[in-house]
């Protein structure tokens, strides 16, 4: 059975307009280490990114950030816990992706959008079956779900394959949701070898 010892975490390099965010952010930062569990995530101290990664270490938790070179400055890089300097935004998502055995996104923006949705397509097309959750604090990320029903209805989405992301609207249920979801699962179903990321 496959066990959860990092998650990798999306979310903005804001802190969005509701103060939920952040505290949802903080919450499960502290819930990572806590139990035990590494953090992945974008590499930056400020916004959601920030508030999630100094509450994880903050509580003792073990945390690395993968951040390209480019926004080292822009998304002001965390100077604690370990941190990977990547040439390009492809190579991030590529070693985010090697480090996590789960992905989870909380609130952000475009970005934070680009990432869970490129492992909903992997996860679509069978590269891997590692889960993936969208905490859905505040109903940030219902609009995404709506429309992921709009696209099953209209065939878009088809039989076969079909892309359900968990969806928890308590921070304090994540855990649980990935813990369920990854049992039974065999560590080669998680796996997706290199060339086959570079091919997508």
């Amino acid at each position: 059975m496959s066990e959860i010892k990092k998650i990798c975490v999306y979310c903005g390099s804001g802190p969005g307009a509701d103060p939920a965010f952040v505290a949802a952010a903080r919450a499960f930062g502290q819930i990572l280490a806590t139990s035990g569990i590494g953090l992945v995530y974008g590499g930056g101290a400020i916004g959601l990114m920030g508030a999630l990664a100094k509450a994880a270490l903050d509580h003792g938790g073990r945390v690395t950030g993968i951040i390209p070179e480019f926004l080292v400055k822009r998304e002001v890089a965390l100077n604690r816990g370990e941190m990977l300097v990547t040439r390009d935004m492809h190579e991030r998502k590529q070693r985010m992706f090697e480090h996590a055995d789960a992905f989870v996104a909380l609130p952000g923006g475009v970005g934070t959008l680009e990432e869970v949705v490129e492992q909903m397509t992997w996860v679509q097309l069978g590269r891997h079956r590692k889960p993936i959750l969208l905490a859905n604090i505040e109903g940030f990320w219902d609009p995404l779900c709506a429309l992921l029903d709009h696209m099953r209805e209209l065939k878009f989405i088809r039989a076969g394959m079909d892309v359900a992301p968990l969806v928890a609207q308590r921070v304090e249920d994540i855990l649980p949701m990935l813990t369920e979801a990854l049992r039974g699962l065999p560590e080669s179903e998680k796996a997706m070898k290199t060339a086959d990321i570079e091919r997508l």
